[in-house]
């Protein structure tokens, strides 16, 4: 073996290794996003309008650690609380199942006080009358006896005092109440206020409601004294857990929320992993039935290009604590993308490699002239896509986040492995004398097709399908958003045994809950999802539990995202896209010294996102995070599969046998070419989308139904809409010299 080849196989073992190395265990070296593993993902917004320019700040930081304190004392592990813009807080629980008690935890601003009752009978008269006196408010006990209590303003003592909060039973009614122990300063204030005003009422104020009033017999010196009230043992625990952390420096309301359950997030991983199963072996199969040496050397590339990404995932995550990366499912989305242009520069490479065989070169010339004929094109698509991604980890939002962070590393291992992997096993094997030519197989022959013939027919046709897409979206408006864009609040249920819609239907109603759209499946009739405009899962559990009771059932999932987070999301995904969009343009002209390729480009990438999304709406599917991230794998397929047409224009504008040619007819010529390669590459990747889409789940059905209508837009477009607009702006053809 060549002191080269050595070196070469010598680094490829080192990655191999230090992949392995930084992957296992995988269950600690790589984190799985909430909706993977279950467990909720909150937006918190913090009230500061009434608060000082001066104070907000501190307001917000101050929230943030009473919050960590509380959940700390919840003992949820992993945690993460973030402050988003201004005056947001985010926050994620993994592994929290019990979304009333966490989101009432986290709400509730526990603002304790002390208030003196006055007793006058005549100012409760004049109170209730409309006349309430300077320096006093009228409020009502907590319970079902209310009763009318004239409390003064001022407190004398308030929740600050705390040293602890615990929850007990009332020895006579036994119910929850909470008993409280003061500071060093609270006894003592406590003691004084008590001995001051014996025979008075003292009001205990929480959250602005009085839990109770009780008349104060004698000074109380022991530092301690209790809230009662007609609790359950969860509302008074979560009540005890807030006292002791603290109160809240000012209200906080939830403007997004989504809480996977685990049933759900582990359905979610069975998915992903069978359909990703699936979809690698049909496209080891294809290629090595295709490409036979080829195909095993593409196989084996593709399995390090797998192992690559998680390798360098858990590099990031063991080396750099404090820049974790998290796979999601739309991180899932970026690896499917990576693995279809995985494919694409292989097929290209060995679709290159029987061009030059064709050419009568020798089998080790043909390698090697391959191989440097298909580079520049593999790395322009990168390149290309790369630029888009580190533009969508930038300006997108969460979910887009996790696309992009696992699509720039995939494609950086993409150019790894099929440029330096593969050609390396190629190299060994000519070494070795293994092989002294390649067999492929051959569906498709050199083509002649006149494209340039009907493109004005397609372009019109593209015009039609583009209108009615976008007509179709905007004729539903609100219907097509999911809630990530037009806000409200989704549920998913699953029963024991299937249920009926009208069932389901009819009990939530005679609960008051009049607006639920219903909505199941016939794979899952046991399944049941919930849409409303507010939130109403609180009730829609109780409801389940006492008309379905005979039916167990088990939240999967609940979804609120308020209608200015759902505003701002959108915002955020368009800007995403655009800016991508706008990367794309700039890396294309300049690479191509041509701004008429980039733009024609680009148009071609919307017109494949419209008609994805037109007609992914018309067959009643809703535009969520998800879709958009189909959208992103849709533009950075289609970019990748006109820039190998771009490159290939490139290279025979270059030949004096095409000196002669125009422009249309070098285009078609090209098209001509690379054909084969486009229809191979797409059919393969394919089959992981389809593999996706039947076997990923409900959760990705929608998401992988978007993408198989792209990518086969995409190829359309590449050949029809791409053509006449490059004509169109075309003046002068400049070439690299």
């Amino acid at each position: 073996m060549s002191k080269n080849l050595r070196t070469r196989f010598l680094i490829i073992l080192g990655v191999i290794v230090a992949c392995v190395a930084f992957v296992w265990p995988i269950q600690k070296r790589i984190n799985l996003g909430l909706d993977l593993k279950g467990g909720m993902h909150l937006v918190l917004k913090v009230d500061t309008s009434k608060l000082a320019e001066k104070a907000k700040d501190d307001a917000v930081l101050r929230a943030m650690e009473i919050l960590r304190n509380r959940i700390d004392s919840m003992g949820v592990g992993e945690t993460s609380i973030q402050r988003q813009g201004i005056d947001q807080i985010l926050v994620q629980l993994p592994g929290v199942t019990d979304r009333e008690k966490a989101v009432d935890m986290v709400k509730r601003v526990a603002h304790l006080e002390f208030r003196l009752v006055d007793s006058d009978p005549i100012k409760l008269k004049d109170a209730l009358g409309g006349k309430i006196a300077e320096g006093l408010e009228l409020k009502y006990t907590k319970g079902d006896n209310k009763e009318a209590v004239l409390v003064h303003t001022q407190s004398p003592m308030q929740g600050d005092a705390i040293s602890d909060a615990k929850v007990d039973f009332d020895s006579s009614s036994m119910l929850p109440k909470i008993s409280l122990s003061f500071n060093t300063k609270g006894t003592k204030d406590f003691g004084d206020l008590t001995s001051k005003n014996v025979g008075e009422r003292l009001a205990i104020v929480l959250d602005g409601e009085v839990m109770s009033a009780p008349n104060i017999r004698e000074g109380i010196l022991t530092g301690t004294a209790e809230i009662t009230g007609q609790f359950s043992y969860d509302e008074a625990s979560v009540l005890a857990l807030a006292l002791r952390s603290g109160s809240l420096p000012v209200p906080m309301s939830v403007e997004e929320e989504r809480t996977i359950g685990p049933l759900l997030g582990k359905d979610s991983i069975e998915a992903g992993i069978r359909a990703t199963l699936f979809g690698v072996l049909f496209v080891f199969g294809f290629m090595i039935v295709y490409y036979w040496v080829g195909g095993m050397i593409a196989s084996f590339s593709l399995l390090l290009n797998l192992g690559m990404i998680l390798g360098i995932m858990g590099f990031i995550n063991v080396m750099l604590p404090y820049s974790q990366v998290t796979l999601t499912l739309p991180g899932i989305a970026g690896i499917v993308l990576t693995l279809g242009m995985a494919v694409d520069a292989n097929v290209l490479i060995n679709e290159r490699i029987r061009e030059e065989l064709e050419n009568g070169r020798t089998l080790a010339a043909a390698i090697e002239s391959g191989y440097e004929r298909a580079f520049s094109a593999i790395l322009d698509s990168n390149l290309t896509t790369i630029i888009a991604a580190i533009l969508l980890f930038q300006f997108g939002s969460g979910p887009i986040k996790g696309f992009a962070i696992t699509l720039t590393i995939g494609l950086m291992a993409s150019l790894f492995t099929a440029v330096y992997v593969s050609r390396t096993l190629f190299m060994w094997l000519m070494e070795a004398q293994a092989i002294k030519e390649l067999h492929m197989m051959r569906i498709f022959k050199k083509t002649n097709f006149n494209f340039m013939k009907l493109m004005y027919v397609f372009c019109a046709l593209s015009i039609v399908i583009t209108v009615a897409g976008i007509v179709t979206i905007i004729a539903k408006k609100n219907t097509a958003y999911g809630i990530d864009f037009a806000g409200g609040q989704v549920q998913e249920y699953r029963f024991a045994k299937a249920v009926s819609a009208d069932n389901v239907r009819n009990a939530l109603k005679d609960g008051g809950i009049k607006d639920a759209v219903i909505q199941q499946f016939d794979k899952t009739p046991e399944t049941i999802i919930i849409r409303t405009s507010d939130d109403t899962a609180s009730a829609v559990a109780a409801v389940f539990r006492k008309d379905l009771k005979s039916n167990s059932f088990e939240i999967l999932r609940v979804e609120k995202v308020g209608p200015m987070v759902g505003k701002v999301l959108r915002e955020r995904a368009l800007w995403a896209i655009l800016l991508a969009m706008g990367g794309i343009l700039v890396y294309v002209g300049i690479r191509f010294k041509n701004f008429g390729f980039a733009i024609a480009g680009v148009i071609a990438l919307i017109h494949d996102i419209i008609v994805a999304l037109g007609l992914s709406v018309m067959m009643g599917r809703q535009i969520d995070l998800l879709v958009v991230t189909a959208l992103l794998t849709i533009a950075g397929y289609s970019i990748n599969d006109t820039i190998i047409i771009y490159d290939r224009v490139r290279e025979n504008m270059t030949k004096p046998a095409h000196k002669k040619l125009s422009l249309a007819e070098v285009i078609n010529l090209s098209i001509n070419q690379t054909l084969g390669r486009t229809i191979l590459t797409t059919s393969v990747t394919l089959l992981v989308v389809i593999a996706l889409f039947f076997f990923g789940g409900e959760v990705l059905n929608t998401f992988s139904l978007v993408m198989m209508i792209g990518f086969i837009c995409g190829v359309y477009s590449t050949m029809y809409i791409v053509t006449p607009l490059v004509l169109a702006f075309q003046t002068k053809w400049t070439t690299n010299k």
